[in-house]
């Protein structure tokens, strides 16, 4: 009998000892090779373990279940996400063949979660993970948050939060409404594909959030935020002035 390594993610102690001790009861084919209440701390873990199955909450503080997922590595575990909340698009990840439990878990969604995991794992559905990361990609974009990678890992921005993109040397640096920046590797123009209909590229290295716009300069400028001066190519002026038309 081939027996299958698990890891638990939960910031509730009380619901990751009760989960564990559910999966220990129900079968004898999972090995649980770690808990962890502190989703930050489980992915250096969950890199070095590759489990077959994950098992994590959503809703966590400093890193939700989603945000988890897309900060490991190379994912190759089967993820059944345990949730409290129903709001998730929780139907559109179980058909892409990943399954979830609402809280308090049912022994019998529960094996049957485990089973459909195993079997996914024996028939080596390689495709399952990748489904799992563009529907995650979908529900940030939903959600109106950029996903933006930095050298800590990936940080989500609602979009709302930013006033204006700044591209140099193949970087971008991201200005929010609170003052604070955010440096990516990323390029402007990646970003630009991302962005909603409030963002306007006003020059090759500059886009900007058109709510956030306050006064528009003769000489060249576009005003935003707290008197933040960004510049504007002729090129793009009147296609910049008829948005306020």
């Amino acid at each position: 009998m081939k027996i299958y390594k698990a890891i638990l993610v939960d910031d509730e102690h009380t619901a990751l000892q009760n989960l564990k001790n559910k999966i220990e009861k129900i079968s004898n084919q999972i090995e649980i090779t770690a808990i962890f209440q502190d989703p930050i701390k489980a992915i250096k873990s969950i890199n070095d373990l590759e489990p077959d199955i994950l098992f994590t909450d959503i809703q966590m503080p400093g890193l939700n279940g989603f945000e988890l997922i897309n900060r490991i590595d190379e994912l190759k575990s089967q993820v059944i996400f345990c949730t409290a909340h129903g709001e998730y698009a929780l139907e559109a990840i179980k058909l892409n063949a990943v399954d979830y439990l609402l809280k308090p878990v049912d022994n019998t969604e529960l094996k049957e979660a485990i089973d459909k995991a195993i079997l996914n794992i024996e028939k080596k559905h390689s495709d399952q993970n990748d489904n799992l990361v563009e529907l995650l990609n979908k529900i940030i974009d939903r959600d109106h948050k950029l996903k933006v990678p930095t050298q800590k890992g990936i940080s989500f921005i609602p979009q709302e939060e930013i006033i204006h993109l700044e591209g140099y040397d193949g970087y971008t640096k991201i200005h929010l409404v609170d003052g604070k920046t955010i440096t990516s590797s990323y390029s402007l123009g990646k970003f630009s594909n991302y962005l909603d209909d409030n963002f306007f590229k006003c020059h090759k290295s500059h886009i900007v959030n058109i709510k956030s716009v306050r006064a528009f300069e003769n000489e060249g400028y576009v005003v935003i935020g707290d008197a933040y001066r960004v510049p504007i190519t002729k090129t793009y002026k009147q296609a910049f002035l008829d948005l306020f038309n």
